[in-house]
């Protein structure tokens, strides 16, 4: 047992008791704010970890706002933030389109929409994109989806995230992978994941020069983001708010389980050797 050290109720190797975090990559929905309100002294907590100098990514799966929406949101709950520090799974499917020269039908929001811009509505629609929506899923849409994608088989059904369920104010609510996986059930198909938990998302947020060794991932997600970012060998902290429950089924013991966001900034400083060591 001397190898091991208890922290936070949960057994955690000895060679995660020293350490180096160079990055932090932080969830929002759940994490630092539920809708428009901040998680117990949230504001406070990014305020004293910014002190720290250690690099700041916000890395989301939120699809039903667009970035720009999201920043207003935040600093208007009193959170200090830029625009340029959000890494949304939305902003990564943008790029994935562009990148594909794909003309999709889209399963989002208005708002969450416009990060599409670039896209020629006049051309022959040839895929499917589907994030938090739930407006646009009636069952005329998700019909001329499954459609859609039964028309041609190489018609993409492009997932932004693929979330069980969210946290609201009024309580846990439906996410889009069960409608993502309606449609791969319904057309014979596989979509192509573009947020958490996949690993290219990790790897796009991480920032230039630090290795996921030197990050850490703070989420209330056990597998969107703590999972998958402990895949890539980046730490995952668990917090017990947003859509935590205590009895669910778990993919992987975290580094550390906390009650929120602000004790896990301060599990952050108090581990990190590059500070315990002055």
């Amino acid at each position: 047992m001397s190898s091991l050290k208890f922290v936070c109720n949960r057994l955690v190797p000895q060679k995660f008791q020293k350490m180096i975090i160079k990055a932090a990559l932080i969830d929002l929905s759940g994490t630092l704010h539920i809708e428009d309100s901040p998680t117990p002294n949230a504001v406070e907590g990014l305020r004293r970890l910014r002190e720290k100098n250690i690099h700041i990514k916000f890395v989301t799966n939120t699809t039903k706002e667009s970035r720009k929406t999201l920043h207003k949101r935040l600093r208007k709950i009193g959170f200090e933030l830029e625009a340029n520090e959000i890494f949304s799974s939305l902003t990564a499917a943008a790029n994935y389109v562009k990148n594909e020269g794909l003309n999709p039908f889209f399963l989002l929001s208005e708002d969450a929409r416009s990060e599409f811009d670039f896209v020629d509505d006049s051309r022959e629609l040839d895929s499917v994109v589907v994030g938090l929506a739930p407006r646009e899923f009636h069952y005329e849409n998700l019909n001329k989806a499954f459609n859609l994608l039964i028309a041609n088989k190489t018609n993409r059904l492009v997932a932004i995230h693929q979330g069980k369920y969210y946290k609201r104010n009024d309580g846990l609510a439906l996410g889009p992978g069960a409608f993502i996986k309606g449609l791969e059930y319904a057309a014979s198909t596989s979509s192509v994941l573009i947020g958490k938990p996949n690993e290219y998302f990790f790897q796009n947020a991480i920032p230039e020069g630090v290795y996921p060794e030197e990050c850490v991932m703070i989420g209330d997600d056990p597998t969107d983001d703590v999972a998958g970012a402990m895949k890539l060998g980046i730490k995952g902290v668990q917090v017990k708010t947003g859509k935590y429950l205590p009895n669910a089924d778990i993919p992987q013991i975290p580094t550390a389980v906390v009650e929120n966001f602000s004790e896990a900034v301060e599990w952050v400083i108090k581990n990190n050797s590059k500070y315990n060591d002055k």
